[in-house]
């Protein structure tokens, strides 16, 4: 690659620093912001940094909200009685989207992961269990990936859980509407198998 002139290459820099923005990404996206005009490039900025400082987590379930509390845990009309634990915001975007729940959230933050040193206390897990103390919850929905360490965090909540007499359910894993089973791997297969009900 050509030596970049200073300024493009921070800006380069900063944007490979992005998940999922590889380099030739990043450099596309450099070039196309300078050749933006300065008042779109303006208004870039001062929507990064006004998102920057406005931005927090809701006060009762850790989804990201600019008021004390999100939409979801502001609305009247949601089951109050049932929580959906989940690993990241933008699983309760996906959740959402699905219109199939209509109960809260609890956003942990990440998954276990010891190789990474995430263990239960850089989870929101001690919040989640003081939510209990104040709420009435009959069920928990733990809605963490299917990989090695969603599951592992799922297995791990649920010790926690079965304790205290609320009901924990996992949601299911398997084939997708539409999905061949010739094209699905092992896992998935097993997965369906295994989360089958009864007709």
């Amino acid at each position: 690659m050509a030596r970049m002139i200073r300024p493009l290459a921070n800006l380069y820099e900063q944007l490979r620093r992005l998940p999922g923005v590889g380099s030739k990404t990043a450099l596309r996206l450099a070039y196309h912001i300078i050749d933006m005009p300065a008042e779109e490039v303006r208004q870039l900025t001062e929507a990064l940094s006004n998102a920057k400082k406005s931005i927090h987590y809701c006060s009762q379930c850790y989804n990201l909200t600019d008021g004390e509390k999100c939409a979801v845990c502001s609305d009247p009309n949601r089951d109050r009685f049932t929580i959906c634990v989940v690993e990241q915001p933008q699983d309760i975007a996906a959740m959402e989207r699905s219109r199939g729940y209509n109960g809260l959230y609890h956003v942990l933050h990440g998954v276990l992961s010891p190789l990474d040193g995430v263990g239960p206390d850089k989870l929101k897990i001690r919040e989640l269990f003081q939510r209990l103390q104040q709420e009435s919850i009959s069920e928990i929905i733990i809605a963490t990936n299917s990989d090695v360490e969603g599951e592992a965090t799922a297995a791990y909540l649920s010790q926690l859980l079965k304790p205290i007499g609320i009901t924990v359910s996992r949601i299911a894993h398997g084939l997708p509407m539409g999905g061949d089973l010739e094209y699905a791997d092992e896992v998935t297969l097993s997965k369906a198998l295994e989360n089958r009900r009864v007709m």
